[in-house]
């Protein structure tokens, strides 16, 4: 009876262990509840159930098919064990998320290339819970259950984001890529605008989440009397010729200090400035606001007088480091080009020094470039940057490199070489450097980045006068060459032997598209005389993907004639499509903050048509950002290639990699349920040119 009783109170005491261990299995750190992980916008996660040694095992754990496909950017939020999502054609869904079970979906498809979604925001008072989101130019506010629009905020559920812009703007182009930032009961909103002359003004702007409600304005460009407004011209403000520069790729917030910081881009109109003379605070600059008020508190201007589109291009990390023995509270932002600026995050000061670098002046008429701009001494670059480039640089896989090369010695190549009429060489190019997807930081004061190292070519031209003067660079080569037997539709004429360039994506590669553009077939001419930029951008224009940038909206006031305009986007490529510039194209950096030294960088990613004939390791261009987690891995897909791999964060070495059923550009999402640490992503494929997908991946150890 006594040994009865004994097994039985050791049964009782494994029992409570049992429940315990169960109780805790999803500590704090187990949800992602934030945009890129939390609002430090560290991509980082307390998670260590998957190790280096055992991340190999990694399988798929469940997938999510949507209805409709294509490019998908969003970092998925998940709270409480339901995962919060975003479409193709931006509808914002629910997901149990160990099994990937649909709980409720909201929205009618947006069929607008310019509404790409980077995922929805959460917030809480303990009792109800919100998920905020953009479609368009509206801000939703749905109930999380049930993913119904909440009628006391705002117009029976959303807010359109023109509200509190001035009257000039409220038929300019406004949307959303980017989840806003919650802090307390507001919610800061960034603003995708056009890049002209025309854009709506930048201003930063909270609102109320339960109401709706405007609750505060920030001019980044100064009105009468605020700080900054002799940097622009004195009327600049009216935004009758000039606008822009806001925050399109999100912020991050120091909840218990109340501080808000906002990167941003540069005014309208991108590549020139000669209706803008100044320094053009607040543009391409670092700011730091009370996140109550909206009151300035400091701020750096990492650009000055923008003409080379160098948006500040992800949101800043906030970060601890130990510099002389002493913690420091830090605020670091990656940029386009390459550099990483850290600062002192209550003060501002520069944590290593920045240097104010000479640069050449404009020649074009009307323009007044800066005359110095701002370089870190520490950390050096991650980038290779255009002044250090030469005709060796060129790449040795290009079969025309000799054409190459005599195209190179044409272009301007220094340190902020300003735009020109022979071409200019932007590298890291327009979308860096960095890009929106951000870079990843651990406690240990370590940034991980990706970037890209791609060429574009900028080249200035006064207006155009024809009527292909509003159609984009592609278009404009389809209209004159191709619209007269394929028809301004790309409908073709079948009876007349002219085929249907409709979803040509679908039935033709671009090496396919290209060679016959040049060389022509059957009945079709080839055009041997375009330039290889012509050729790239009307593949591009076909293919659905020209990187093209907002214009004028429908009943809006047009934009100033100005005396000069860009060409266009246009990478410097071979004549296969790759880039120009010999490898690597994508890098991935570890970079240690607490010492401005890099830990390790590695080519990111492979070029698949390279890979065919034995060359690896070349890196290529890749978007969306890491996730770091305390086991030591770090977590990336976001190349072309369609890989989905883990790293060793100590060293950079490659542990795992799969192939995922369409590529992913976006950032993952990790978290915790009932002991399990999944790994999730977003599968749309559709940019650079690869097959659309339709798919979230989520992955488990068995």
């Amino acid at each position: 009876m006594k040994r009865l009783a004994i097994f039985s109170l050791l049964g009782l005491l494994f029992l409570s262990v049992l429940a315990w261990i169960n109780a805790d299995t999803d500590p704090a750190g187990s949800d992602w509840p934030d945009y890129l992980g939390g609002p430090d916008r560290n991509h980082y996660s307390e998670l260590d159930h998957i190790t280096p040694n055992n991340v190999e095992q990694l399988k798929i754990a469940w997938r999510y098919s949507l209805p409709d496909s294509g490019q998908m950017q969003v970092n998925p939020l998940v709270i409480d064990g339901i995962l919060y999502g975003v479409s193709a054609s931006v509808q914002a869904f629910a997901l149990d998320a160990a099994t990937g079970k649909e709980l409720w979906r909201f929205g009618d498809p947006l069929k607008n290339w310019a509404s790409t979604s980077r995922g929805v925001s959460y917030w809480t008072d303990g009792e109800e819970q919100r998920i905020l989101y953009t479609a368009g130019p509206n801000l939703w506010a749905l109930n999380a259950k049930t993913g119904k629009p909440i009628p006391s905020f705002g117009d029976q559920g959303k807010v359109d984001l023109h509200t509190g812009l001035p009257e000039i703007a409220q038929k300019k182009f406004v949307i959303s890529n980017t989840p806003g930032t919650i802090f307390e009961d507001l919610i800061v909103m960034p603003l995708r605008l056009s890049e002209g002359s025309d854009a709506a003004p930048g201003d930063i702007r909270a609102f109320n989440v339960r109401t709706g409600k405007l609750a505060w304005t920030f001019h980044t460009i100064p009105y009468p009397g605020e700080y900054g407004y002799k940097t622009f011209p004195k009327d600049a403000y009216r935004n009758t010729y000039t606008g822009a520069a806001n925050n399109w790729a999100g912020m991050a917030v120091d909840r218990k200090r109340g501080i808000l910081y906002v990167p941003t881009g540069s005014a309208g109109y991108d590549f020139y400035g000669g209706n803008r003379k100044g320094q053009n605070l607040f543009a391409n600059c670092l700011l730091a606001l009370d996140a109550r008020t909206g009151k300035r508190l400091w701020h750096f201007q990492l650009t000055h007088h923008d003409v080379w589109d160098r948006d500040m291009p992800a949101p800043p990390n906030l970060m601890t480091l130990q510099k002389n023995g002493k913690s420091i509270d830090v605020v670091a932002q990656v940029t386009k080009q390459g550099f990483v600026f850290v600062f002192d995050r209550v003060t501002g000061e520069p944590i290593y020094p920045i240097k104010e670098v000479p640069v050449a002046a404009s020649d074009l008429k009307g323009e007044k470039l800066w005359k110095t701009q701002p370089v870190p001494t520490l950390p050096l670059p991650y980038a290779r940057q255009s002044s250090a480039l030469t005709e060796n640089d060129i790449s040795p896989y290009a079969e025309n490199r000799e054409e190459l090369m005599q195209n190179f010695r044409k272009y301007k190549t220094g340190f902020y070489d300003p735009p020109s009429i022979e071409g200019t060489v932007i590298f890291p190019g327009y979308d860096g450097g960095a890009e929106w997807g951000g870079a990843a930081a651990d406690p240990e004061g370590i940034l991980y980045v990706n970037s890209n190292e791609m060429a574009w070519i900028l080249t200035m031209k006064p207006p155009a006068t024809d009527l292909l003067a509003n159609a984009s660079p592609g278009e404009k080569v389809y209209l004159s060459t191709c619209a007269s037997c394929h028809g301004v539709d790309r409908k073709g004429n079948a009876k007349s032997g002219f085929p249907s360039l409709v979803d040509i994506e679908k039935k033709r590669d671009r090496e396919f598209v290209t060679q016959i553009t040049s060389a022509g077939k059957g009945m079709m001419p080839g055009f041997p005389a375009l330039s290889a930029a012509e050729k790239q951008a009307l593949v591009a224009y076909l293919f659905g993907d020209e990187k093209k940038e907002v214009g004028t909206v429908a009943g809006a006031p047009k934009p100033v004639q100005l005396p000069f305009y860009s060409t266009g986007y246009n990478k410097f490529l071979d004549s296969k499509g790759l880039p120009a510039i010999n490898p690597p194209w994508g890098q991935l950096s570890a970079i240690n903050l607490n010492t401005g030294e890099y830990l390790w960088q590695v080519p990111f990613g492979e070029e698949p048509t390279l890979v065919a004939r034995g060359i690896r390791n070349t890196g290529v261009e890749n978007y969306g950002g890491p996730v770091v987690t305390a086991s030591g891995l770090l977590f990336i897909a976001a190349t072309k290639d369609g890989m989905f791999r883990a790293f060793d964060k100590r060293t950079g070495n490659v542990l795992w990699e799969t192939k995922l059923p369409a590529a992913a550009f976006a950032t993952p999402a990790t978290y915790a349920i009932n002991g399990k640490q999944y790994i999730v992503l977003a599968c749309g494929g559709t940019k650079l040119g690869t097959p659309k997908g339709n798919q979230y991946v989520a992955y488990a150890l068995p």
